[in-house]
């Protein structure tokens, strides 16, 4: 029996696709081991959203090398998606591009059955001109609470300074019946709360004649599903309709990653995001009418090309009025074949570490506001874990607004919802 080793870079959809390879490569007889021990097959789900990323995936690539040289090393995913042949990394035994990636137990078998052939296999389509939905599953994953499901796929925004159209292509959507069979299985197994999520969540269903609200009463509706959390969200999706409806759900979690990217209404047209500062305020006030202090996060970029002292200034003072409950701050990365990689003004290092440090500032005592809040109140929270603090026994897990909340117990509360009265700071874990 072959051993195999897989390792995850990057965003939930790559996660929930390393899982699904996990479970194509079981199904085809490998013994799946950890990535620090000896395999035959080392697979890296490899990232590309920033030149750390790109760094990271060559870094673990190189790392499976050197356990055993004499294995064979699978690179798959967005890094091998946008590079050219001539240049792979040498160490690379075998590539498997975006939507070929269920295809991995074949790919190997071919790889076994042709080796010595001292080349390469590359299994890679061309993304930007696909409208297949490729068709993943999975039945566990490595939690035992929560699971995230991919139900979209692709983008079409196309911001300026994302390379990640061209690594996944155009938007392409999972039936909503094939997703909701999917939550059926995973409720029988015993999960209780499902995270939907995509590369561009929001335009779930465009391209199949549905939407992302109607996929969310679908699976709202699953028996033995308690809790349903969203993944990132553009600004447009949030409407009145949009936030009544989910607020009379009362298994949706008021969770809302809205990506701002910034503050100022400059650079957002640079960047070339489809809203202004006045829209995008308007819809987390819609959030706050219809749900009590959702938990409001966000990503922002800072030192993008052109982006003034003034305009950081502008986007600063945004960030601090709309109060969100976390702020993950990027410096601008970079990515050759985007617009943003061309312009003129780019923004040296150093300013933009200034920036960050800023922000982080900002976004933390933010987060310790809206933390603070909770003091006093009791909130239903669906266990996970025992953990051990200062050599007591912990039971931890996470509030629907996915703050996580610890109580002192030996008791397994394991994957029950609790309520939990947060009587001090030391019961919110970070």
């Amino acid at each position: 029996m072959r051993k195999a080793a897989l390792h995850n870079l990057g965003c939930k959809v790559n996660a929930y696709e390393t899982e699904a390879m996990q479970e194509l490569l079981e199904q085809a007889g490998y013994q799946i081991v950890p990535f620090e021990e000896q395999a035959d097959v080392y697979i890296i789900n490899t990232c590309t959203v920033t030149n750390v990323a790109d760094r990271k995936s060559r870094q673990m690539i190189h790392r499976a090398r050197k356990k055993n040289p004499g294995a064979v090393i699978v690179a798959a995913g967005c890094y091998v998606q946008t590079k050219d042949t001539a240049g792979l990394d040498a160490d690379i035994d075998i590539v498997i591009g975006n939507n070929k990636k269920k295809e991995i137990a074949r790919v190997l078998e071919d790889y076994f059955r042709e080796r010595g052939a001292g080349a390469k296999k590359i299994e890679r389509l061309d993304i930007g001109h696909t409208s297949e939905y490729e068709d993943l599953t999975v039945s566990h994953t490595a939690g035992h609470t929560r699971v995230f499901l991919k139900v979209q796929d692709g983008c079409n925004q196309f911001c300026s300074y994302c390379i990640i159209p061209y690594a996944r292509g155009r938007v392409r959507s999972r039936s909503r019946e094939e997703v909701v069979a999917e939550v059926r299985r995973l409720a029988e197994r015993g999960y209780k709360e499902v995270v939907l999520t995509g590369i561009h969540l929001s335009s779930y269903g465009t391209d199949i004649g549905d939407d992302l609200l109607s996929l969310i009463l679908s699976v709202h509706q699953v028996e033995g599903i308690c809790r349903i959390r969203l993944g990132s969200l553009e600004p447009g999706i949030i409407t009145e309709e949009f936030a009544r409806t989910l607020s009379e759900c009362p298994k949706f979690c008021p969770h809302f990653h809205l990506s701002l990217q910034s503050g100022c209404d400059a650079t957002l047209k640079r960047m070339n995001r489809r809203y202004d500062t006045a829209q995008y305020e308007e819809k987390c006030q819609i959030l706050r009418k219809y749900f009590q202090d959702p938990a409001l996060t966000t990503d922002v970029i800072v030192g993008f090309p052109g982006e003034t002292e003034e305009e950081f200034e502008a986007s600063r003072a945004f960030i601090d009025r709309i109060n969100f409950y976390e702020t993950h701050i990027f410096k601008y990365s970079r990515r050759e074949g985007t617009r943003a990689a061309v312009m003129d003004g780019q923004v040296p290092d150093s300013v933009k570490t200034k920036r960050s440090a800023l922000l982080l500032e900002l976004g933390q005592k933010k987060q310790r506001e809206y933390e603070e809040k909770l003091l006093g109140t009791t909130r239903e929270v669906l266990m996970e874990e025992s953990v051990v603090i200062d050599g007591e026994t912990w039971q931890v897990g996470h509030t629907k607004e996915y703050v996580k909340i610890g109580r002192k117990t030996r008791e397994d509360l394991s994957n029950q919802l609790v309520n939990v009265e947060i009587e001090s700071r030391s019961q919110i874990i970070h």
